[in-house]
């Protein structure tokens, strides 16, 4: 029995092997916010040397142009109310003004980008979100990822830019967290590629110490997202980001680590941030 188990794992292994390399990368609001931050990203997201989807959010932006309009935001462990009027916000600043921007930026640095939204080519398919006590009005949880489409364009040399707002397939656009996108499209690709995922944002990495930028968290185990919750120390936005952090993990995603932007290389190195590991 062992030598057969031996075998099987050898095998196992060998197909894995086979699998392209693909980067996953999620970029949060506060990178897209600071404009000397995000053209060193884009410079350095292009240049690597593989292929690659880039995910981004926006939320700050979002906020700041929903309360100049009179809309009152709100968020509940780190996720949007998203109300009608929210709704067309996010949409114009997610899908219009962002989605853009980055495309452009990357294209200007030689990065054949192409600017999506969860509608765009039925991409992704998501319902409304169904939470006991709380509506969160137009949000959205990702039902489906169109495989083939982004398997194509991958195929052509084209990088993919997702924007979180989807749709229901009945002609209703939907926000969603951009953490839960960058981890759902990468669970489904796992398939079919060796998959990391990249959770790029303004920190070092999960810190101990909010109030201490070196105060990196190297690995979080389940057990240890428990105690840090138990604790107080993850909160927030973070909460999701872990959440779907280790439901990547859970499904075939070869590596996902949360870390500093400015730090891309060393993170798609295995270098720097903190790695989620799932025991």
């Amino acid at each position: 029995m062992g030598s057969t188990g031996s075998v099987i794992s050898i095998a196992e292994n060998d197909l894995m092997m086979e699998k392209p390399q693909l980067f996953i990368v999620k970029i949060g609001g506060a990178v897209i916010d600071d404009e000397a931050a995000l053209q060193q990203f884009t410079q350095g997201f292009a240049t690597i040397p593989a292929a690659k989807i880039l995910v981004h959010g926006g939320g700050r932006m979002a906020t700041t142009v929903a309360e100049g309009m009179g809309i009152q935001q709100q968020l509940v462990g780190g996720r949007r109310i998203t109300d009608a009027e929210t709704l067309k916000v996010v949409t114009m600043v997610y899908a219009g003004w962002i989605n853009k921007q980055v495309v452009a930026l990357l294209q200007a640095k030689g990065c054949h980008a192409v600017g999506l939204s969860g509608a765009d080519g039925n991409v992704i398919l998501a319902n409304k979100r169904q939470a006991d006590g709380i509506n969160y009005g137009f949000a959205g949880d990702v039902l489906a990822v169109n495989v083939q489409l982004l398997t194509q364009l991958i195929d052509q040399n084209a990088t993919p830019v997702l924007c979180p707002i989807t749709h229901d397939g009945a002609g209703q656009l939907l926000n969603t967290n951009a953490d839960t996108i960058a981890s759902e499209v990468a669970k489904t690709l796992a398939k079919n590629y060796r998959v990391r995922l990249l959770y790029c944002f303004e920190q070092n990495g999960v810190l101990s110490n909010r109030h201490n930028p070196d105060s990196v968290i190297r690995e979080i185990t389940p057990q240890a997202f428990v105690a840090l919750k138990a604790g107080g120390v993850v909160s927030d936005g973070m909460l999701p980001k872990l959440e779907n952090a280790f439901a990547a993990v859970d499904s075939g995603v070869e590596r996902v680590v949360i870390g500093a932007a400015q730090n891309l290389a060393a993170m798609v190195n295995g270098n720097s941030g903190t790695a989620i590991i799932n025991g």
